[in-house]
């Protein structure tokens, strides 16, 4: 069973409707959805699927030894509190191959809320395997990418995090294109407006393989007046 700190928008929210359709599934119920009339859609998006609508803040891991959730809830919780909603723009594009939903401006406050919850919930993670090690060195990774792999178990992190919402898998160039123009589509009531940052979810993947399903929504303390004072 691992565990992950996830930015998830909230059930009801159009980004939350509009990303579970996409991918075909709702991480808080489990529940399978139809997809956008989009050729090869349910391929392209099985990746994704299994994790939801989402934005990682710390990777998938394992409790060490002895900790059971509550305490990383706890955690969760604490951290939230001291924490003010915040406003982000967001655009698709095509990173690495891949189709996300990516800030549309200056990421700072999102790169801070991401350092936090690596830095401050690490105390609860497990050491990587040696398997999962070997499977993260596949990618070419730097020398300060493979510090933060021995660190912090996840090599993305800290100056090389870039918030990102997952919409596919690496797509062909074609492919990309038209993804590309489909996501403008389904998603423009959300591109129009900052979509506010109002909190984490804790996730659970239950064994290996298994979908990830958002386990409780820890919201931010501070309202967007509170935390501009």
């Amino acid at each position: 069973m691992r565990y992950a700190i996830y930015y998830a928008p909230a059930p009801g929210t159009a980004l939350h409707q509009l990303g579970a359709h996409w991918l075909g599934r709702d991480a808080h119920t489990g529940e399978a959805l139809a997809q956008p009339a989009i050729d090869g859609i349910a391929g392209l998006t099985a990746e994704p699927r299994r994790y939801g609508v989402h934005a990682t803040l710390k990777a998938p891991f394992a409790l060490r030894r002895g900790i059971e959730p509550e305490p990383l809830m706890r955690a969760c919780a604490a951290l939230a509190a001291q924490v003010g909603v915040f406003r982000v723009r967001l655009r698709p594009d095509v990173l690495d191959g891949f189709l996300a939903l990516v800030p549309d401006g200056d990421p700072a406050a999102l790169n801070s809320l991401a350092e936090r919850c690596v830095r401050e919930l690490d105390g609860f993670r497990s050491p990587p395997s040696e398997e999962e090690l070997k499977r993260r060195r596949l990618a070419p990774l730097n020398a300060r990418q493979e510090a933060q792999l021995t660190r912090w178990g996840y090599p993305y992190v800290l100056d090389d995090f870039r918030f990102h919402m997952t919409l596919t898998h690496k797509l062909a160039p074609g492919d990309a294109e038209r993804l590309m123009a489909a996501a403008e589509a389904l998603f423009s009531p959300v591109l129009r407006e900052p979509v506010a940052i109002d909190g984490i979810t804790l996730f659970q993947e239950p064994g290996p393989g298994a979908d990830f399903l958002a386990l409780r929504h820890f919201p931010f303390a501070l309202s967007e007046a509170e935390a501009a004072a």
